[in-house]
């Protein structure tokens, strides 16, 4: 990935939809594109915006209220006309700029009329940002009551049931790890410094988080201070791209690090001991272990993606395909199928006993698939773009048909909760920043109450 982009790159919660009436037409302009964010002015207008813009409720939306809160009955234009500018002035952000003729002869079609998700409330007291323009896997939720995101130098916890933010984490000071602290209080001087997350994973309950500088922090959500914090590497080029947090064959906790300097790292869990590395000729920028723990999906600065073998790292197959770089990937629970999505604006699903070609491909609206994720019953698909689409497919129906949904800001991450009852979004933007909740759509049947 690309570490830093000097020409008209755009920090992650510069996105400002605050603005957006002052000059319509330059605004959005070459979005979703940013260097490191600097925070300092955050604290400026979140308390005047939440005075001022409450949070909106399922029953609000109901009634005609924007689920963002964007007053359009103020602005001088529609919702409609700003979607049409916005779509033909977004650029889209790619590393190769290979012609796509022959891309959408290979997309399949699909309906836009699902409705498996719906909206259930939006807050924005919790506001969710990101560091780079490429890593959009800043949301997890562990319940359907239970959601973590980056929040400039914080992770929060967002609980739905209570409606009540709290910080888990704080990277803007020295870290080291608690184990640490207790046996010398001067070893806070030798920690980690101030941290620019770049990529998180939470699973039940540890978080971890990666930095911008190589930085690996691991806190148990149970205990007070951090577990564990390094630099995993000293290479100049040292970006954390992604986290995994899975279950090993052995039944231990292990998880996997992604990073700019090209290396794949496993580590265990209790020891944060390194088990495994593997090396490649391009920087890795996701990794995905499959179910039954023996693959793992390798994508990156490279047009063709890798299925390797969790053991030794080696190539098992050769994905190609695509016509960008990856930066994501996620493997359907039944292990025969996985995803990927690449900046030339396709997500394409793998079938593992045949990986001559993809098996299908499905093309976004407008920019790059930043983010994967797959129903834990496998029923739904979630594809996310840089901005104001998220995409969700009924797998059950091979892709034909989707639920598209269509909002105003850069997506920082999806989440669908582990029961599948709910589906998490974090909007970037200095204004209009938050967390958006949709539960999912049950279809009772009649009979269903006689049992």
């Amino acid at each position: 990935m690309a570490q830093y982009q000097e020409e008209d790159e755009n920090m992650g919660d510069d996105y400002d939809m605050g603005d957006f009436d002052d000059d319509v037409e330059d605004f959005f302009h070459d979005r979703g594109r940013g260097d490191p964010i600097e925070t300092d002015s955050d604290e400026d207008v979140d308390v005047d915006v939440l005075r001022k813009h409450p949070d909106t409720t399922a029953l609000q939306a109901r009634h005609g209220k924007d689920i963002q809160g964007i007053p359009w009955e103020r602005l001088h234009f529609t919702r409609e006309s700003y979607r049409v500018t916005r779509l033909q002035q977004y650029k889209n952000y790619e590393n190769l700029n290979r012609p796509h003729d022959e891309l959408d002869k290979e997309c399949q079609e699909f309906r836009k009329d699902g409705n498996f998700y719906d909206f259930h409330y939006n807050t924005r007291s919790v506001k969710s940002t990101f560091v780079h323009f490429q890593l959009r896997n800043l949301v997890w939720a562990t319940s359907k009551h239970d959601v973590y995101l980056m929040s400039s130098y914080s992770v929060m916890h967002w609980c739905s049931l209570k409606r009540k933010s709290t910080e888990v984490l704080n990277v803007a000071g020295p870290l080291t790890p608690s184990r640490e602290v207790e046996k010398s209080p001067w070893a806070i001087q030798q920690g980690l410094g101030k941290i620019q997350i770049s990529t998180m994973c939470v699973k039940d309950n540890l978080m971890v988080a990666g930095g911008f500088e190589g930085e690996l922090v691991a806190k148990n959500l149970d205990s007070h201070g951090v577990s564990y914090c390094a630099k995993v590497t000293r290479d100049d080029n040292a970006i954390t791209n992604a986290i995994e947090i899975y279950d090993s064959a052995s039944g231990t906790k292990q998880l996997m690090t992604s990073n700019n300097d090209s290396v794949v790292r496993i580590f265990d869990t209790e020891t944060f001991s390194v088990l495994g590395r593997y090396f490649y000729s391009w920087a890795v920028n996701h990794t995905s272990v499959s179910p039954n723990k023996k693959l793992v999906v390798v994508v990156g600065d490279n047009i063709d993606g890798l299925l390797v073998d969790h053991q030794t790292g080696k190539a098992v197959a050769t994905l190609r395909g695509h016509l960008d770089f990856s930066f994501a990937s996620v493997w359907h629970p039944d292990g025969l199928y996985f995803a990927t999505g690449n900046q030339d604006t396709t997500c394409r699903i793998w079938d593992v006993r045949n990986l001559s070609s993809a098996l299908t491909v499905l093309k976004g609206h407008m920019g790059a698939i930043r983010s994967l994720r797959f129903t834990a019953d496998g029923s739904f698909l979630a594809m996310a773009e840089p901005a104001d689409f998220v995409h969700v497919f009924d797998v059950r129906r091979n892709y034909e048909r989707c639920q598209e949904i269509d909002l105003f800001g850069e997506i920082s991450g999806v989440s669908f909760s582990p029961d599948t009852d709910s589906l998490f979004i974090g909007v970037a933007d200095r204004t209009y920043g938050s967390l958006l909740e949709y539960n999912r759509r049950h279809v009772n049947l009649y009979l269903d109450s006689m049992i």
